[in-house]
């Protein structure tokens, strides 16, 4: 079963080097710590999210693009309803 209270995955699709996640999360709502097993491009369509990495946080907004480094543990929690496209290795895998 699907867990409502964080935010929601979902792929778009997937070639021979690269795949896309679709992330889409209500206000309030908070990703825990986790990881990408490859470098991760996070490219912010609409909202507005903290992400907290290396004991800093990054306000990330809607048109804001940040690449984050494989295995590096972070988390995000949504300030304004949020959706953003995550660009990872074809192998890549999100690990919580």
């Amino acid at each position: 079963m699907e867990n409502t209270d964080r935010p929601q995955m979902h792929p778009l699709g997937k070639g021979e080097a690269f795949k896309l996640l679709e992330v889409n999360a209500k206000s309030g709502m908070s990703m825990p710590e986790h990881h990408a097993t490859s470098e991760a491009v996070i490219v912010v369509k609409t909202g507005e999210a903290v992400l907290k990495m290396d004991k800093k946080e990054q306000i990330l907004k809607s048109g804001d693009t940040i690449i984050l480094p494989a295995r590096k543990n972070h988390s995000l929690h949504i300030n304004k309803d949020f959706n953003a496209i995550v660009t990872l290795a074809a192998n890549g895998e999100i690990e919580f």
